[in-house]
């Protein structure tokens, strides 16, 4: 696992949130099943993980192996009771029209990152057999980087990300919950695409929907850009500064089946930020002026977990 970074004044050591991007990943989401045993099954292999992922990186030191353990609202109040992290709540829905942000199951998510996919298979092999029957799987994605980090819909994903000191400092909590500093909150949306629609678009128009340069990946100038475009209204400012988030998007599919799609992952140090984006998107900003991206992209997922520490990790006791 990439060696964490501990915030300045904390003692814990964050999970690998804030890590380079990788070649590949596995997004995996289970439903704890109930019953003492289960619960004890669960709480056990929380302490073991970094052992694990260690164990399986050391095949390929150079493969940057790491993984981001989260836990829903509900699966948090079994597990580990009280305290519990102060904004920690079921993902949101959000209708609006035919847009549809669904909350969709999950308890745990593991979101394995390396730079070849057989280690991220690997190790998604035995974290499903250390649980075994405590959990029941109910999404797997195996994302990959497309070229120079481009979506299936042709265009660059994530230039904005934060880095360095920056990344850390927008998705680790600090002093506002000072029992989970170092923890982080992660929302995750499934998205399939029509590429079939898409693709008939002229690229200018592609390009204002988008809001940046196709080919050059250059964010269109505020003359031009629509206020409906993707990056105009997930761009969030409070007293006129921009709160950023850390994006490790991938792109997936099945080729054979026709099936093209981007799994979306946003960490934050408070999910009212990703959540305020997605109300941007799907309602609109003001209401009706949304994201045309949905025109083309169908969210089919959608989840919002806590990120404890990995100190908080380590230090839990099986009952």
């Amino acid at each position: 696992m990439s060696k964490p970074i501990a915030p300045e004044g904390s003692h814990a050591l964050p999970q690998s949130v804030a890590i380079p991007l990788t070649r590949a990943a596995i997004f995996l989401v289970v439903t704890a099943k109930p019953g003492a045993g289960n619960r004890g099954t669960i709480r056990s292999f929380c302490a073991d993980l970094a052992a694990l992922v260690r164990s399986v990186g050391f095949r390929e030191l150079e493969g940057s192996l790491s993984c981001v353990l989260g836990f829903g609202s509900e699966a948090w109040d079994r597990l580990f009771g009280q305290p519990r992290p102060a904004e920690l709540h079921k993902f949101h829905e959000i209708r609006a029209g035919e847009r549809h942000a669904v909350s969709t199951p999950g308890d745990m998510l593991f979101h394995i990152r390396a730079q070849r996919m057989d280690l991220c298979f690997e190790l998604a092999t035995r974290i499903m057999a250390r649980l075994g029957s405590a959990i029941s799987p109910v999404d797997e994605v195996h994302g990959f980087r497309f070229f120079d980090s481009r979506d299936l819909i042709g265009f660059v994903d994530g230039t904005e990300n934060p880095k360095a000191q920056e990344a850390l400092d927008v998705t680790l909590i600090a002093d506002e919950d000072p029992a989970f500093t170092a923890g982080s909150y992660v929302i995750v949306q499934k998205y399939l695409h029509n590429l079939a629609d898409w693709n008939k678009l002229p690229t200018e128009k592609q390009e204002h929907i988008v809001g940046r340069t196709k080919l050059t990946d250059v964010e269109l100038d505020d003359s031009v850009k629509p206020t409906y475009a993707h990056n105009a209204l997930t761009k969030i400012v409070e007293d006129g500064k921009e709160i950023k988030i850390l994006r490790d998007n991938m792109p997936f599919g099945h080729a054979g089946q026709g099936e093209f799609g981007t799994y979306f992952i946003g960490y934050s140090r408070s999910p009212r930020t990703i959540e305020q984006m997605l109300q941007n998107m799907f309602v609109g900003k003001p209401k009706g002026n949304y994201d045309r991206l949905l025109d083309f992209s169908r969210a089919v997922t959608g989840n919002l977990f806590f990120v404890p520490s990995a100190t908080f990790l380590e230090n839990i006791q099986a009952d």
